[in-house]
């Protein structure tokens, strides 16, 4: 299992990166990141900087 860091203007989350199903994004400079079997969670950045940082983690934990 490989978790990343994903911050929120309500507080970090940290969650296993298979998880991640889908992106979208949302007002304000905020992204939705969809999750396996549970509701999006609203994380602050653009959906492609998510993105990136999702990806650069995920690789780093290996």
């Amino acid at each position: 299992m490989k978790f990343i860091e994903l911050k929120s203007r309500g507080g970090n989350y940290l969650l296993v990166a298979e998880n991640v199903a889908w992106l979208r994004d949302y007002e304000n400079g905020q992204t939705q990141v969809g999750m396996v079997g549970g509701a999006p969670l609203l994380i602050v950045g653009k959906m492609e900087d998510i993105a990136a940082s999702i990806l650069e983690q995920a690789n780093k934990a290996e």
